[in-house]
């Protein structure tokens, strides 16, 4: 008896993912998958070599997305992906050195990090999934929580004026900065190829959906209706001034808002240090 053999259909991104790893612990309606289809997506089309690629996440929802690589990566202790990425980038200046980490991680325990190798425009890029809340903890107040906003420990409503993170990233000197939601997938991906043939601190943030705690609590109980926010809220409007680009229920201003070129930290040093070598050799001889 002849037995039929069937055939095995692989993930076209398989290569790209630990298909070990899967399924993956986010909730439905949640948009860091996404994130993380964006991402691949961009890296397929560019045909980056995954041997030169590092990906380092911090704590929170999100933060998984480094075990699900199929690449070098690390998940670092509370808000220090950027420290971490920063030492693989001056160690190894030609790897290609991703952090991907929620608002939470990168703009609160982490908000000096980022402040800083933005300053010094570290080679490295950042990709925020940015759920307004501390997803992954109860759905907390965060530093991107917009105003008036409902979460578990503001029940009253947000009185906090939330970071505006396209600012704040353009402000300390990022080389690229863009924003878009999960619902404009296509500009994100084209975002993200964009940003990793830059040279320098380049940073992108996309809009995530919460709904299991975020979405139930600001009347948004599934993925569905928090896109339909994305959908009647968002305006395109690139290159406009990011410090008037707040989030708020009615408005979110998306788009790219800073593209520009600058020496990158990690070939001034290296320079710095070839020279440095020159002349301690020209005075030997």
């Amino acid at each position: 008896m002849v037995q039929e053999t069937v055939p095995v259909v692989l993930h076209p991104f398989s290569k790209y993912l630990r298909e070990d790893m899967m399924p993956h612990i986010w909730c439905q309606g949640c948009g860091n998958g996404v994130l993380v289809n964006a991402f691949v997506h961009a890296l397929d089309e560019l045909q980056t070599d995954l041997d030169k690629l590092v990906v380092v996440s911090g704590i929170g929802c999100i933060g998984r997305t480094a075990g699900y690589m199929n690449a070098d990566s690390f998940h670092t202790t509370h808000g220090r992906a950027l420290p971490f990425a920063t030492g693989v980038k001056l160690a190894n200046p030609e790897l290609e050195v991703v952090v991907i980490s929620g608002d939470g991680d990168l703009f609160a325990i982490g908000g000096n990090h980022f402040i800083h190798a933005a300053r010094r425009n570290m080679g490295i890029k950042v990709l925020c999934a940015n759920n307004l809340n501390y997803g992954m903890t109860g759905g907390q107040q965060g530093p991107t929580t917009p105003l008036e906003s409902v979460t578990t420990t503001s029940p009253y409503g947000n009185i906090e004026n939330p970071f505006n993170l396209v600012h704040l990233a353009a402000a300390s000197g990022a080389t690229y900065v863009a924003r878009w939601t999960s619902l404009h997938v296509r500009r994100l991906t084209q975002s993200i190829k964009k940003m990793l043939q830059k040279e320098g601190f380049c940073f992108i943030e996309m809009l995530s959906p919460c709904p299991e705690i975020y979405g139930r609590y600001n009347k948004m109980r599934s993925g569905l209706e928090m896109m339909g926010w994305f959908k009647k809220a968002s305006v395109v409007e690139s290159f406009s001034d990011p410090s008037k680009a707040d989030i708020t229920a009615d408005r979110i201003v998306v788009g790219e808002f800073v593209d520009i070129s600058k020496l990158s930290y990690e070939k001034m040093l290296h320079e710095k240090i070839s020279k440095i070598n020159e002349r301690a050799m020209e005075k030997v001889s």
